[in-house]
């Protein structure tokens, strides 16, 4: 068992100081390895279900595009986008599908990292057209928020990115109502800009061009309001435009409703317009409900010190900071956008969307084991608990540091 040191806990924190970080971690360690070596032609041929899921439900919606304004393409449109996104993109984007043979889903190399909607505009649109573009997320996500997860540095940290809000004297029903527009906006308005943000920053850094301010900065998020007022350091308003979300605007209210104008006329194509703009009101909500609330509520803890990849730590950070919701069938799990899986994709962001279905009941019994604790509930109540973070009538547990020994593993 790892050195402990004597230290008064909060009850809810009791837990800590029985865990056998070391053989929980080893534990862990070998049954992604296990996952891992296990995906082969299954994988495959669950991705290309989900693949043709999106593209039915994307197919419908611009079918019925010229329609009055109606829930079925709003639906199909907004779940199109959001399954393009948070399970194909997403799982891809990670190295999901590395070791998987995708020949029968589109190519062999089609579904692979660095490749998928990477590198020209062109692939961009083949793949996954989103408000972000695939690199900035790439490095916004991957790269750090999944190794920084729960800490200061964690650009997805609700409590941090909202601390302006949770501070201020405006009465409590002004700070639902932002919080309902950010529910309406966030993949443009901040997750795009965010993105952008750290896409630069890491552009910079390389170039030798990150100046000291610039760092002193890195860990305050970046909305569109900033871009606009010209106080984002190093970042452009036009370069934003032009590289991130304009293809994005042009793609999405240029070229899908011009055809309905040519076809059907003026009418149709005001009608296209509103359903377009419906579904994208409607993807960022259901977005918002399944990513946002992943990682905070007053049950999941944040952290004052970093920690290796893949260590014991790793590990135990990817249980006690993330939280999971309702699973078990593909139908529950294309709801929730397969991030109803959080716990098992953070501790190994490198599986596909079926290996998390069954690694979901072996993680929850190694916490069981362990006295860990694993956070599952309905994804409606971590939407409020969430809200709560936000507003600020809650806040995340600071994880209690000196209580196990985690030094080998920072």
């Amino acid at each position: 068992m790892c050195q402990t040191v004597e230290k008064k806990l909060a009850k809810e924190d009791a837990w800590i100081k029985d865990l056998d970080l070391d053989a929980f971690g080893a534990e862990m360690k070998a049954l992604g390895k296990k996952l891992q070596r296990e995906q082969g032609p299954e994988d495959g041929e669950h991705l290309k279900k989900m693949v043709n899921w999106s593209r039915i439900a994307t197919v419908i919606g611009l079918l019925t595009l010229w329609m009055y304004p109606n829930p079925v393409t709003v639906f199909c449109l907004s779940l199109g986008t959001f399954m393009r996104w948070t399970m194909i993109g997403h799982h891809t984007c990670h190295g999901g599908y590395e070791n998987v043979d995708t020949t029968c889903v589109g190519g062999p190399t089609t579904y692979k990292r660095f490749r998928f909607a990477w590198g020209s505009l062109y692939r961009r649109v083949i793949d996954w057209m989103d408000w972000m573009l695939p690199e900035a997320w790439d490095m916004e996500h991957n790269r750090t928020h999944h190794y920084k997860l729960g800490e200061i540095e964690d650009p997805d940290l609700v409590e941090n990115n909202l601390v302006d809000l949770r501070a201020s004297d405006a009465p409590l029903f002004a700070k639902y109502m932002t919080v309902a527009f950010f529910m309406m906006t966030w993949k443009w308005f901040y997750y795009a800009p965010n993105t952008y943000k750290c896409l630069k920053y890491a552009e910079l850094r390389r170039d030798r061009l990150l100046t000291k301010s610039m760092i002193a900065k890195k860990e305050e998020s970046v909305t569109v309001k900033a871009l606009i007022a010209g106080t984002a350091e190093g970042l452009s308003l036009t370069e934003f435009i032009t590289r991130i979300i304009g293809p994005v605007f042009i793609y999405n209210f240029v070229i899908l409703p011009l055809p309905v104008w040519l076809l059907f006329g003026e009418t149709s194509y005001y009608y296209a317009m509103i359903n377009l703009l419906l579904a994208e009101i409607v993807t960022n909500i259901h977005s918002f409900i399944a990513i946002v609330t992943n990682h905070a509520g007053d049950d999941l803890y944040r952290f004052d010190t970093p920690c290796r990849a893949h260590t014991p730590t790793f590990y135990l950070r990817a249980i006690i900071s993330s939280a999971n919701f309702s699973s078990g069938t593909d139908v529950v799990d294309v709801a929730h956008g397969f991030l109803n899986y959080q716990i098992e994709h953070h501790s190994w962001p490198f599986l596909s969307m079926r290996s998390y279905q069954k690694a979901q009941p072996q993680v929850e019994a190694i916490c069981k084991k362990y006295g860990v604790p694993y956070v599952k509930h309905n994804v409606f109540w971590r939407l409020k608990k969430t809200v709560d973070i936000m507003v600020g009538t809650a806040k995340m547990r600071t994880w209690p540091e000196g209580v196990v020994d985690e030094t080998r593993f920072r």
